[in-house]
């Protein structure tokens, strides 16, 4: 296994954990929140495809898949305590806009020479990630860092487990 495969492997388990989550959810469902205090899970997939689109932008300008017009606003951090359903997408778009975010990631990662994964980061992630390849960590984990709030709201709706 080389560096592009490990990334590649870390991104395809991560979504792959998450689309499962998602996979028998309903729009409705999507838009609870585990707890209070929490985003409700269709912001939080928005915030995924934003952060993805973002952090892909960062270190290969020009790569990212383009978000349709208004997505990243719907999905900004002022927009995260709302409760309208109106303001978000249904569960197949966010399905499909983040495998089409995804593929872009990956045809980006692919094109990469693999010395580039230890050029440093844009000034702005630097400090957590200061590598290009430590982006690339985080766009493979950030989706589990976010699976268990969609495990918690599968328990509560009496889903079964799929994982």
């Amino acid at each position: 296994m080389n560096t592009k495969d490990a990334f590649r492997s870390s991104m395809d388990i991560s979504l792959f954990v998450l689309m499962q989550y998602v996979s028998d959810l309903s729009d409705d469902e999507l838009m609870r929140r585990p707890a209070e205090g929490c985003n409700t899970l269709a912001w939080q997939l928005g915030h995924l495809i934003n952060s993805e689109v973002g952090l892909l932008s960062a270190v290969c300008p020009g790569k990212a898949a383009e978000l349709p017009a208004g997505f990243a606003e719907q999905h900004s951090k002022d927009k995260a305590q709302s409760n309208d359903p109106a303001g978000f997408l249904k569960r197949q778009e966010y399905v499909d806009l983040f495998q089409k975010v995804r593929a872009a990631t990956v045809k980006a990662l692919e094109e990469m020479p693999e010395a580039e994964f230890d050029q440093p980061s844009p000034e702005g992630l630097r400090k957590r990630f200061p590598t290009v390849g430590s982006v690339f960590t985080l766009i493979g984990v950030h989706p589990m860092m976010h699976a268990g709030q969609f495990v918690v709201v599968r328990r509560q709706l009496g889903k079964p487990v799929l994982i």
